[in-house]
């Protein structure tokens, strides 16, 4: 997994590439704690290179977004993969997570 850090006027992109599983999840949890404890209260992360999760993954994600809404904050995924989309549906999560098809779509939620 790679990750890739973008900031602008409006949020924090966080754009993740390849598997997100239980070899690497902890990666993600470090930086998204990072960027919550540095006051990034507005995230966006970006999937559309994301070819893989696990549960481990999910449990990461769903941790970040209750820790930004805690602080009043907004917390966005965009670009999920229809494999990923049907994990995240088969899990409940796409009733939990604001998801947009593509990051100019999630952009404007900001």
């Amino acid at each position: 997994m790679e990750l890739n850090e973008q900031k602008t006027s409006q949020c924090v992109i966080l754009g993740i590439t390849g598997r997100l599983d239980t070899t690497n999840y902890n990666v993600l949890e470090k930086k998204l704690l990072e960027l919550i404890d540095d006051h990034n209260e507005k995230i966006l992360v970006e999937c559309s290179k994301m070819d893989y999760v696990s549960s481990s993954g999910l449990r990461i994600l769903l941790m970040a977004l209750k820790k930004i809404t805690m602080v009043k904050g907004k917390f966005v995924l965009c670009g999920l993969q229809e494999n990923i989309r049907e994990i995240f549906e088969i899990s409940g999560f796409t009733n939990i997570f604001e998801i947009y098809g593509t990051q100019e779509e999630a952009l404007k939620v900001f």
